[in-house]
């Protein structure tokens, strides 16, 4: 797996400066792999909701799938992730 400097001059050759990414010195990888995390798991909810025909888990697939577009910071993230992937066990039929 490359290292951090190594994406960075990647990013940098496609003219995405890291500092524009996360707004800081570099990327934040741990609000990206909680976005992929989630993102996983929303897409399966989803997709499991539609084949069952039941709306619940339909509904908090595509709000897995897509609350990090609004929610930037990793920590609130993480825990916005938790929160849905929990409701999806607690909010059964």
């Amino acid at each position: 797996m490359p290292d951090a400097q190594t994406l960075n001059s990647v990013l940098n050759a496609y003219g995405v400066s890291a500092s524009s990414v996360s707004g800081g010195g570099g990327i934040n990888w741990g609000y990206w792999m909680a976005n992929i995390i989630f993102g996983i798991i929303g897409m399966c909810a989803f997709m499991y909701g539609k084949k069952e025909k039941s709306f619940r888990p339909m509904l908090i697939g595509i709000s897995l799938m897509f609350y990090p577009w609004f929610v930037t910071n990793a920590f609130w993230t993480i825990i916005t992730g938790i929160g849905l992937t929990a409701a999806l066990f607690y909010w059964r039929e």
